[in-house]
């Protein structure tokens, strides 16, 4: 599966900077992976400062502020997939077949957003046109950008037919 005129371009929107040197090894090697399938972004927005004792209301301000930051680098027409706890889970042959169809139906951007420690903020959700959980268990945000793009790259090894997926 080569690259061809009108590829799929994904795009990863996470919150917060990596902070771990093997964390940044890994999204490197998975990038450069992906290079053959896909034109992929990764965008990092800052993430806001939560205080120990947060009540609700700050935690949604705080989910906002994020959000905005998020939905700035979101393009009209792009096909938005949102990490979300209470999101559907599925298999990664579903996912392959998810992303494999986008690009049938001429998606030519499918942006994936990982939210910080709180989360995402309803604004972010509401602009979701999927919203997918990778498990009820709750993972470090810089942990899943390395999970992310391991799917994403499966999805795509799926899609080809090759045996990386057993």
């Amino acid at each position: 599966m080569r690259r061809r005129v009108g590829e799929v371009k994904i795009t990863v929107i996470a919150v917060g900077k990596l902070k771990e040197r093997y964390l940044e090894e890994a999204i490197a090697e998975y990038s450069k992976r992906l290079n053959r399938y896909c034109k992929l972004e990764i965008v990092q927005v800052a993430d806001e400062k939560t205080p120990e004792e947060a009540g609700p209301a700050q935690v949604r301000q705080i989910k906002a502020k994020e959000g905005e930051r998020i939905l700035a680098h979101v393009k009209a027409g792009a096909y938005v997939v949102a990490l979300a706890i209470r999101g559907q889970m599925v298999s990664s042959e579903e996912l392959a077949a998810r992303i494999g169809k986008l690009g049938v139906d001429g998606r030519s951007q499918i942006v994936f957003v990982i939210g910080g420690s709180l989360g995402l903020s309803d604004e972010v959700l509401a602009r979701a046109d999927w919203l997918l959980s990778f498990s009820p268990m709750t993972f470090p945000h810089q942990l899943m950008r390395v999970i992310l793009l391991e799917q994403i790259y499966r999805s795509y090894q799926i899609l080809a037919g090759t045996p990386y997926h057993k």
